[in-house]
């Protein structure tokens, strides 16, 4: 489990490919590395990643082809910068919301507007995880947890100060971009609880729904 606090923004230093899956050596810049052991997580623009490798300076971690086909690890570069956090501990400040590191969808940036010292990007997400999205709820972008300002069916807004600009990728979006999406773990599970249904079947939750259970004011 992850925060959505980004502790460190990495590089992507070596692409491997091994038979359909790739192998990552990521360089960790001020990732503090000296109390990770082999096998921990290490979440990587929100992927949760298994470190096979370390030292103070990088690690390395296997990708499967699953992942490199529904993230954008997929299509990663030697080169490009991306968010790093370590894994939750047991005396971990939560100063994010509770991530698991597993990629719901993949948004797109399709505008980026300065509003006085901060920045507002409208992002699309993909309309299978629409109904996730929640105005002032949590969504983690690229690893990053964030707070949804406005939201329009499936494209919704944020507001970025600039500590978190500066902190995370985000500064080098540009529109376009396609940005790892993980929606707030507490809206799934409560669509499971409420509804019962299996994992393959589409959503009945609606704002009627929500109200009636008392989940919602009418």
């Amino acid at each position: 489990m992850f925060t959505g606090i980004i502790e460190s923004i990495g590089e992507i230093e070596k692409i491997e490919d091994r038979s359909g899956d790739q192998r990552l050596t990521i360089k960790v810049g001020d990732l503090d590395m000296s109390d990770v052991a082999l096998g921990d997580s290490i979440a990587c623009n929100g992927v949760c990643l298994t470190a096979i490798s370390f030292d103070n300076e990088r690690y390395t971690a296997d990708v499967s082809g699953e992942t490199l086909g529904l993230t954008t690890l997929g299509a990663i570069k030697l080169g490009s910068r991306v968010n790093l956090e370590k894994a939750l501990t047991p005396s971990s400040r939560l100063g994010g919301h509770l991530v698991s590191g597993h990629v719901d969808g993949i948004g797109e940036v399709l505008s980026i507007e300065k509003e006085s010292r901060s920045v507002k990007f409208r992002i699309q997400a993909p309309q299978q995880i629409a109904h996730y999205i929640a105005k002032k709820g949590s969504i983690c972008v690229d690893g990053v947890s964030l707070t949804v300002n406005h939201l329009d069916n499936n494209i919704f807004e944020l507001n970025l100060v600039p500590h978190t600009l500066k902190e995370t990728t985000a500064e080098g979006y540009i529109v376009g971009t396609r940005v790892n999406l993980e929606v707030d773990l507490l809206a799934r599970y409560l669509e499971r609880l409420l509804t019962g249904q299996n994992q393959q079947s589409e959503s009945n939750i609606t704002a009627g729904f929500l109200q009636k259970h008392g989940f919602m004011k009418g």
